[in-house]
């Protein structure tokens, strides 16, 4: 039976595969449906199943199917199978595709967050024993008007306040157990950045506090045509809490097949943060923790992580030498800076030689920074120009009192490239020169051991700290890994004790490791701190400082969605 709710959702006569793309359906392989609606249904004949968004119902096909198999007939199923769906030409496949199989189903063409739960005024539809499906993916750039103002609202009715950058999946995700009885359960395909993000933070805590069983499938390989997104399967059932889950890998949806009743593999996560280390394989994530918590601290113990200078127009505000000449400024309304971007980032330490190498190459090495009642002729030609350019109507100009000051702060220790492929590093600011929003800059504590601020920048290129970089950072287009100042300061760094022993090793070295670092042999550095900090300092075995080198490793490709690039790449 087909259900129409015409006030909700404008129908589209016509679907393609950009318009799916656009509203987040990519449809589930069928071994992962079988898979799900198997633990669904789990051999009850009477259980009651809805999918929240079911596209063309390959999850209502698949529980059908099962029911069938106990006994069911097709003219049952029209009270035990329920979908919703905006779309109403997916709907009109679905219903098609499951009289082809003699199956009923009662289908709703709605946008599912306007859909009351069983307890609220004007239900629809009944409690479920167990809800199925893959939530549309569409990001929150995307995810606006009506559909989010129902979604943000049906999500906070489940006791979930969802921060605005929440994709879909998430409400959708909360909505639909508002429709489980209190031992039901929920199974899911969900992005795998479920453990990754920090908007999800309000869903990894609603879990653990609303179902009895959680179980996490997690796949080494996409699993969906025309996406990038790897995924991971939620398994939830009962209610009232739990402290430890269930956590299995598998490589792809063939294997689901192979596995045993779940419960067997138990894993603990954060209370709250990201669940990134629930990626990597048991043994590894023990070590890991284990050495974090006897020779490492976070970043915050050595120093504050800081913003750099925001302009509003880099492309105005920072000059080269010689726009610097051609307008006739002096040096002293300007300031020297790091230029934008950390390419030319390439050692350990950014000197005022290479500044001034730099400034002769033609870099953006000035920030334009007069003072606030300079009336010279150079100043105004220069901000005649801005204005020409109407630089001056950018948001963070406009507000500021004087539109051609942008705040500066005060040169930090240490730079900190939160934004790579690879992963972040720490540069000794011995130029002691301003850096712009395109790095972060860190301001050692007067606690902080002596030699912390020569030594970091190379002993953070050991594989513990890159592995926490991919635990705490977070992952955008393209596999680039990004760290905010929050995330940056909880980076795991050799303790001052560790410090002080693996640079003792290290440093009469430090010449001849920046030259291979400069010369992109980025795995030689590694391997060679790694030694000195997991091996000398914290005493791990080979075999274990290779597994740590793998887990970074791992966890980077996993990022990056394809094998690593050749060791021997630039960074």
């Amino acid at each position: 039976m087909l259900w129409l709710n015409v006030d909700v959702v404008e129908l589209l006569p016509r679907d393609s595969a950009a318009a799916r793309k656009a509203r987040g359906a990519f449809f589930t392989p069928l071994p992962i449906a079988e898979h799900l609606a198997a633990w669904a249904v789990r051999g009850n004949p009477l259980a009651k199943i809805l999918d929240p968004t079911c596209g063309e119902a390959v999850f209502l096909q698949a529980a059908g199917r099962q029911l069938k198999a106990l006994g069911r007939q097709g003219s049952d199923l029209d009270n035990q199978l329920f979908g919703v769906d905006l779309h109403s030409a997916s709907l009109d496949v679905a219903m098609a595709l499951l009289e082809d199989e003699d199956l009923d189903a009662h289908l709703l063409v709605s946008d599912f967050f306007a859909v009351p739960t069983p307890d609220q005024l004007g239900g629809v539809l009944p409690y479920m024993d167990a809800v199925v499906g893959n939530p549309p993916f569409v990001r929150y750039q995307e995810h606006t008007g009506d559909s989010r103002r129902l979604s943000v609202a049906a999500a906070l009715r489940q006791g979930v306040r969802l921060s605005g950058l929440s994709s879909s999946w998430a409400a959708t995700l909360v909505h639909a157990c508002g429709f489980l009885r209190p031992e039901g359960r929920l199974a899911m395909v969900l992005p795998a950045e479920l453990l990754t993000v920090g908007y999800a933070e309000p869903i990894r805590a609603w879990l653990r506090r609303r179902f009895e069983r959680v179980h996490l499938v997690l796949f080494d390989r996409l699993q969906f045509e025309g996406a990038q997104e790897k995924v991971v399967l939620l398994l939830a059932e009962g209610s009232g809490g739990c402290e430890a889950f269930s956590l299995y890998h598998v490589d792809d949806a063939e294997d689901l097949a192979h596995l045993q009743a779940y419960g067997h593999w138990n894993v603990t996560p954060a209370a709250e943060g990201k669940w990134t280390d629930l990626l990597l394989p048991a043994r590894q994530r023990v070590l890991f923790k284990q050495v974090v918590a006897e020779h490492f601290r976070p970043l915050s113990n050595y120093g504050t992580s800081e913003l750099g200078i925001v302009t509003g127009a880099n492309s105005f505000f920072t000059l080269s030498e010689r726009t610097r000449l051609d307008y006739g400024l002096a040096e002293r309304q300007l300031k020297k800076i790091s230029p934008p971007g950390t390419k030319h980032l390439k050692g350990l330490c950014f000197s005022r030689r290479q500044w001034e190498a730099l400034r002769e190459a033609g870099e953006r090495v000035w920030l334009f920074h007069p003072d606030a009642d300079d009336a010279t002729t150079p100043r105004r030609r220069y901000t005649d120009h801005g204005e020409a350019l109407r630089v001056n109507e950018a948001y963070k100009c406009a507000i500021r009192k004087t539109w051609w000051r942008p705040p500066v702060v005060p040169a930090p220790h240490v730079f900190f490239t939160y934004m790579s492929h690879r992963y972040p590093r720490l540069i000794d600011n011995s130029a002691s020169v301003l850096f712009v929003n395109s790095m972060h800059g860190v301001r050692l504590h007067r606690g902080a051991a002596n030699e912390a601020r020569a030594a970091l920048p190379l002993l953070c290129l050991n594989s513990v700290t890159m592995l926490g970089a991919e635990v705490h950072g977070r992952s955008y287009g393209g596999g680039l890994l990004k760290m905010e100042p929050r995330e940056a300061a909880a980076l795991p760094l050799p303790s001052p004790a560790a410090l002080a022993r693996a640079w003792a090793e290290l440093k009469p070295h430090k010449a001849a490791l920046e030259r291979q670092l400069k010369a992109g042999r980025w795995t030689e550095v590694v391997k060679r701190v790694d030694a000195a900090v997991l091996g000398t300092a914290a005493g791990l075995s080979g075999q274990d400082v290779a597994s740590m080198l793998d887990a970074a490793r791992g966890l980077r490709e996993r990022r990056l969605g394809r094998v690593a690039e050749d060791e021997h790449a630039s960074l």
